[in-house]
C-alpha cells in the first residue's frame, strides 16, 4: 500500500520475506516502488485550449515522495498575447497581473530544473504537457520526455459513476477529501490534484500497482484497447510512399505523417509499440485515413510539410507554423539597428534566416559584439538628440543618440551589418575570436562560451542563409537518386521548390522520363531569394536531399555554387573549449 508521510519498507514488491520480516525483492520484480517515486503535479493556466496558438499564464507544480510534500513551484507568466476576457472570468487572472511578470522563455528552465528527474503529473495531462512541449519547442529547448501520469485516466479506472458523476478535478478532489479547494489557479489546482494522486494510487494498489512500471501500464490498458478498436482504419492502404492524413467524422485533418510504407506506418499506430499519448488521443477523434500516394520519398516530405503548413492539424507539432519563424534584418529608419521580425524581408534586403528566435538573438548578438552598431530600441532622430547609456559610455557604440557621428558616417556602420548577413562572415568572426581569446586570457570561460555560442549560431545561421538563397537563384535544377530496387527517382527543382517528381522502371533510360517531366512540371515564377519561411523549409529539404552521395545532377540553369569566402569555411573552426582560445592565442 502507498502511505502518506512514510518511506517504504520494502512490502511494494513480492519476493520472500527474511527474518525481520522485510520483503526481498526478486527478479521478478519491475520498477521503483510508488514509495520511492518522486512525482511533480503540475497545472498550467493558460489563454486558450490550443497548446500551438495559445499562450500560458501561470505555472503550478509539488513535488511529492513517499506522500509527503518535499517543494512547491508557482508564478506568473506573461503570455505575450491578451487574455480572453472569458478565460480571466474563469481564472482571475488578467492582463495586468501578467504585464511584469517573466515571459516563458524565462520560466520555462526554472521549470524543468525543478522537475528533473521526477515523473509529472497532471488533471487531463495531455492539455498541459501539450502546452509544455509546444513551450520547448518556441524556445528551442529539449523537451526531457519525462514519465506522465494522468489522473483522469487513472480515475476513469479507479472510480465508478455511482460515486462521482464525472471526473473533473473539483469532483475528484471532493470524494478524496483535498484540503485545497481548486479554483482554477495553477497552484492551488495543483495541490488539489495531489490529494487525488495519493487517493487513486492507493486504489490502485488493491489491483496489484506498486511500481512506477505497473502504474504505467496500467494508465495504458484503456489506449490499448482503443487501439486495437480503430485497427480497421489501416485496411486496404497502399504500401507505396505518401502521405496519410488522419481525419476525424467532420472530415477535418487530425494528424499528417509521411513514410515509403504507407500501409505499414500506419498500422503501427495501431500496435503496442505506439506508446505517444498525444497520438493515441489523437486515435480516439480519427474516423478514416487519407492517403495521398507519392512517387518517391522526396516527393511525399515536400507534400507532408506543405499540407501540415497549410492545414495546421491539432496533433502535429514540427513545421506546423512555419511563419513564426524568425529574421535578422536591419530596421528601416535613419540609425538602423539590428532587429528581429516574423515578417519576411522585401527581395534584395540583407538578412538572416529564417530560425528560431533563440538563434536570431544569438546572431545577432555575435554581430553586435563585432560592430559599433546600437543594440537600443529607441527610434532616434537625427534632429533631436535622445538619452545615451552604458554601452556608449564604454565605447561600444558610436552614440548616434547624442549626434556623436552623422547619418552618413552610421550608414557606413550599418551597411558593415548588412555584409555580415549577406557576404562574408569573416570579419565577424575575427573580431569575436580576438574577444574570445582575451576573455580565456583572463580566465572568464563561462563568458567566453557565451560568446562563442553566439558566434557559432550566427556562422550556422549565415551558413544556411546562403546555401537557400543559392538554390533559389541558381532556377532550375533537375537531379535524379538511386531508387530501391532500381531505376531512379526524379526530381524537377524551381527556384528552391519542388515542381515535379517521378520515378523511373528499372533498367530503362531515364532521359526520355526526365524530358516528359519538365514538359509536365509546374510553373515557378522566377525569384532570386526565399519568398517566405515555408518557402525556406521546402529549400532546406531539397538541400538535404541533394547531398546525399546517390543523387546525380542531371541538368542546372544557372551557376548553382556557395561563396568562396561564405560561412561554410569556418565549419568546425570554433573549438569548443573556452580554454583552447587561450592555449591558441584565438587562432583558426
Amino acid at each position: 500500500m502507498y502511505r502518506r508521510g512514510a518511506a517504504s519498507d520494502g512490502a511494494l514488491t513480492d519476493g520472500a520475506s527474511n527474518a525481520e520480516g522485510f520483503t526481498q525483492p526478486t527478479l521478478d520484480s519491475l520498477g521503483t516502488p510508488l514509495a520511492e517515486v518522486t512525482f511533480c503535479v503540475v497545472d498550467l493556466e493558460t489563454t486558450g485550449l490550443a497548446a500551438d496558438a495559445c499562450g500560458i499564464t501561470e505555472i503550478g507544480a509539488v513535488k511529492v515522495k513517499g506522500g509527503e510534500v518535499i517543494g512547491e513551484f508557482g508564478t506568473l507568466v506573461n503570455p505575450g498575447e491578451s487574455i480572453d476576457p472569458r478565460v480571466t472570468r474563469l481564472t482571475g487572472i488578467t492582463d495586468a497581473m501578467v504585464a511584469d511578470a517573466p515571459g516563458i522563455e524565462a520560466v520555462l528552465p526554472s521549470f524543468l530544473e525543478f522537475a528533473r528527474g521526477a515523473t509529472l503529473v497532471a488533471h487531463n495531462a495531455g492539455f498541459d504537457i501539450g502546452f509544455l512541449r509546444h513551450a520547448c519547442e518556441l524556445t528551442d529547448t529539449r523537451w526531457p520526455r519525462p514519465p506522465v501520469v494522468d489522473t483522469v485516466v487513472l480515475a476513469r479506472r479507479l472510480t465508478e459513476k455511482s460515486e462521482v458523476p464525472n471526473r473533473r478535478l473539483a469532483t475528484l478532489a471532493r470524494l478524496f477529501g483535498s484540503p485545497v479547494t481548486p479554483n482554477h489557479r495553477a497552484l492551488d489546482d495543483a495541490r488539489a490534484t495531489v490529494t487525488v494522486l495519493h487517493g487513486l494510487i492507493e486504489r490502485a494498489s488493491g489491483h496489484g500497482v506498486t511500481t512506477d512500471a505497473e502504474l504505467a501500464e496500467f494508465c495504458r490498458a484503456i489506449p490499448s484497447e482503443l487501439q486495437r478498436r480503430k485497427k480497421h482504419l489501416a485496411d486496404g492502404l497502399p504500401h507505396a510512399p505518401g502521405v496519410y492524413i488522419f481525419r476525424d467524422a467532420d472530415d477535418r485533418a487530425l494528424y499528417i505523417g509521411v513514410s515509403v510504407d504507407v500501409a505499414a506506418r500506419v498500422r503501427s499506430y495501431f500496435s503496442a509499440a505506439e506508446q505517444r499519448r498525444r497520438l493515441r488521443d489523437m486515435l480516439a477523434s480519427a474516423e478514416r485515413v487519407e492517403v495521398v500516394e507519392c512517387a518517391h520519398r522526396l516527393e511525399a516530405g515536400i507534400a507532408e510539410l506543405r499540407l501540415i503548413s497549410g492545414g495546421k492539424p491539432p496533433y502535429n507539432r514540427a513545421a506546423k507554423f512555419p511563419e513564426h519563424r524568425s529574421w535578422v534584418r536591419l530596421s528601416d529608419e535613419p540609425y538602423p539597428r539590428l532587429q528581429i521580425s516574423r515578417n519576411p524581408p522585401g527581395p534584395g534586403t540583407p538578412r538572416l534566416g529564417p530560425t528560431s528566435g533563440t538563434q536570431a538573438q544569438a546572431a545577432i548578438g555575435a554581430i553586435e559584439a563585432a560592430l559599433p552598431i546600437r543594440s537600443c530600441r529607441t527610434r532616434l532622430s537625427p534632429k533631436r538628440m535622445s538619452p545615451s547609456c552604458v554601452l556608449g559610455e564604454i565605447g561600444r557604440c558610436v552614440e548616434p543618440c547624442r549626434h556623436s557621428v552623422s547619418v552618413e558616417e552610421y550608414t557606413a556602420v550599418a551597411d558593415r551589418a548588412a555584409r555580415a548577413m549577406d557576404g562574408d562572415p569573416s570579419p565577424i568572426a575575427a573580431a569575436v575570436t580576438e574577444r574570445l581569446a582575451e576573455l580565456a586570457a583572463a580566465e572568464r570561460f563561462e563568458a567566453a562560451a557565451e560568446r562563442r555560442d553566439e558566434l557559432g549560431a550566427y556562422l550556422q545561421l549565415a551558413a544556411a542563409t546562403h546555401r537557400t538563397r543559392s538554390l533559389v537563384a541558381a532556377g532550375e535544377i533537375v537531379a535524379a537518386g538511386r531508387a530501391k530496387g532500381g531505376g531512379w527517382e526524379i526530381a524537377v527543382i524551381r527556384h528552391g521548390l519542388l515542381a515535379g517528381a517521378a520515378r523511373t522502371p528499372p533498367r530503362a533510360d531515364p532521359m526520355p522520363h526526365i524530358a516528359k517531366l519538365r514538359e509536365t512540371s509546374r510553373v515557378v515564377d522566377p525569384v532570386e531569394d526565399v519568398a517566405d519561411a515555408a518557402h525556406a523549409a521546402e529549400t532546406r529539404l531539397l538541400l538535404e536531399w541533394l547531398a546525399r552521395p546517390d543523387v546525380r545532377l542531371v541538368m542546372v540553369e544557372r551557376p548553382w555554387a556557395s561563396r568562396l569566402d561564405g560561412a561554410e569555411r569556418w565549419s568546425g573552426a570554433i573549438p569548443h573549449d573556452p580554454s583552447a582560445w587561450r592555449r591558441g592565442n584565438g587562432e583558426r
